[in-house]
């Protein structure tokens, strides 16, 4: 899952054991870091040794260790005739007949987006080298970072732990039991009780130039993508040759540093408002429409919305279908709201600035 990095063809079955009837119970055992079991339509498979090898990152498919993952599985890979390829020498048996389908409750930053979610080209190896080019020689990034973190968040939206979005390195607390859980400990890392006031000094403007940018360094030096180094590297020379001739050296960084601070303003709020407010808490276990309705809202559709956001003002749909071209959100919505409102599952639409409103609250 996480749709990420290509494949190559299936080996030799990993795992020795015959193929087996299993329950639930069996299933949710194998979800440690070195046994780790899942379930696709019904199959049961032992990723243990292959979530090394999985080209969506390990931490993707490891949050679905001991769940059903068919659902994910569906909507990360574009391809499903070609990966189910590799899931043949995996799988160890099935879930019992009397066993149900789910466990426990079965009740330029925006065209690197679509390049990174394989939904510009039919072939995911041009997504692949045109996400490497926007994000890395377009805009000094990493594609291999923003697939580690993006592909975590859509697996696991707004789960603590497994959705590095939700993870603010105790700078502020979010959602409803986090504040509760740091006041029961009397973790006090910061004055979280002034957190609507330090906001605007730490979160919007400092995300992408101070945190984004140290992690973006620290990966791929950490683990060697060279490749991601050399397309990051070509965006500030090239950067650096046309403006020093204008601004100097320290024009230039002054300059880059002020389009940065800017740009992140832009991104948290945009990115913010679809999930921030909404539900933010510990390991659910629930089902994939319920998981991703919980943790995302739309935003009313205008011209304006689609262009500001990216269609991304649909983030339920692209939460739910995360390879579909953003062009199509709004011709499936209907659909969705409606099956929502036939099981009862609340489907958010907010104004645009309700969503900002809602980010500072």
């Amino acid at each position: 899952m996480g749709g990420g990095g290509q494949l190559t063809e299936p080996e030799e079955p990993i795992s020795g054991r015959a193929a087996g009837v299993y329950t639930w119970e069996e299933v949710q055992s194998h979800c440690n870091r070195n046994d780790q079991w899942l379930v696709i339509n019904r199959k049961v498979y032992n990723i243990t040794q292959w979530v090394k090898r999985h080209p969506g990152g390990i931490r993707v498919i490891s949050h679905y260790a001991g769940e059903d993952a068919t659902e994910a599985f569906t909507a990360f890979h574009p391809d499903l005739k070609f990966v189910q390829k590799f899931l043949k020498p995996l799988q160890i048996g099935e879930l019992a007949a009397t066993e149900p389908s789910h466990d426990r409750n079965k009740n330029a930053g925006w065209l690197q987006h679509d390049f990174g979610h394989l939904s510009v080209f039919k072939k995911s190896s041009w997504n692949h080298l045109l996400h490497k080019f926007v994000i890395g020689h377009l805009k000094g990034a990493s594609a291999n970072w923003w697939n580690h973190r993006h592909f975590q968040h859509h697996a696991k939206p707004n789960i603590f732990s497994k959705d590095p979005d939700v993870n603010m390195l105790h700078v502020f607390v979010v959602g409803a039991t986090q504040p509760v859980e740091y006041g029961i400990k009397k973790i006090k890392y910061m004055p979280y009780h002034h957190q609507h006031k330090y906001f605007f000094l730490v979160g919007p403007p400092l995300l992408i130039p101070v945190y984004f940018n140290i992690q973006i360094i620290h990966t791929m030096i950490s683990r060697r993508k060279w490749v991601d180094l050399a397309w990051s590297l070509s965006y500030y020379l090239r950067y650096l040759c046309c403006s020093i001739p204008m601004f100097g050296l320290f024009g230039s960084v002054v300059f880059i540093s002020f389009i940065r601070i800017l740009e992140s303003h832009g991104f948290v709020w945009v990115t913010q408002m679809n999930h921030l407010p909404m539900d933010i808490d510990h390991e659910k276990n629930q089902d994939w429409l319920s998981m991703q309705l919980q943790a995302t809202c739309n935003i009313k559709q205008s011209l304006f919305n689609d262009w500001f956001s990216g269609h991304l003002n649909f983030q339920i749909e692209h939460h739910l279908f995360p390879t579909m071209p953003r062009h199509n959100y709004h011709l499936v919505a209907p659909l969705v709201r409606a099956l929502c409102e036939k099981h009862g599952i609340p489907y958010q639409v907010k104004t645009l600035q309700q969503g900002f409103a809602d980010v500072f609250r």
